[in-house]
């Protein structure tokens, strides 16, 4: 099941949001259910990661306070928010997910760099 999710994400960084010590980036989430069946988004779990290698593990039910429930080829979307205290980093992490019959399953999100503009040409 964990194979038929397909999660994309486009990272943006926000300067007029951010300072010295504190840079924002804003992360679009699409979710593409590649299964026959719909399948309940019930928790995440990210690990952020900055530039001196500090980590932080982030988790809890569902995503921007919702659990959605996905139908067989149909997507949800989202968009969140990270601060980081250096210019660039990644995160990367999973979705536990519910398939109709029951089964529980781990979605992977695929590690993608945070980066400030023009950091890392």
């Amino acid at each position: 099941m964990k194979d038929s999710i397909v999660v994309i994400v486009k990272p943006e960084y926000m300067p007029e949001q951010s300072e010295l010590g504190n840079y924002i980036f804003v992360y679009h989430v699409h979710i593409r259910n590649m299964s026959e069946q719909p399948v309940q988004l019930l928790a995440r779990k990210w690990l952020i990661t900055d530039a001196d290698g500090h980590t932080t593990e982030v988790q809890g039910e569902g995503v921007i306070g919702e659990q959605p429930i996905i139908q067989p080829q149909a997507e949800h979307r989202y968009s969140s928010f990270s601060v980081l205290k250096t210019p660039v980093g990644c995160m990367q992490g999973s979705y536990q997910m519910q398939a109709e019959d029951g089964t529980l399953f781990d979605a992977v999100i695929p590690t993608f760099t945070l980066a400030v503009t023009g950091m890392l040409q």
